[in-house]
């Protein structure tokens, strides 16, 4: 008989995309990056789930909000 671990699976930790590749900043403007980063409801996707650190989900957060302020992206996805 076996015993079950109560030990959860350990995951390695997502680096962040925009570290990797050296980016000083996120444009507001560049549609094709921002929508990677929300849902097809329009939603901000998590650091948890992209791997994106601190400084970049904020940074992220307000182009993506700013790009919606003028119609680049819209507020929530078609239902």
């Amino acid at each position: 008989m076996m015993k079950k671990s109560n030990r959860r699976g350990f995951k390695k930790r997502k680096s962040c995309p925009f570290v990797a590749a050296g980016v000083k900043r996120i444009d507001y403007k560049d549609i094709e990056l921002l929508s990677q980063f929300i849902t097809e409801r329009g939603k901000i996707l998590p650091r948890r789930v992209t791997g994106v650190s601190y400084r970049f989900q904020k940074l992220l957060c307000v182009a993506i909000k700013r790009a919606r302020n003028i119609a680049l992206l819209p507020f929530f996805g078609e239902e």
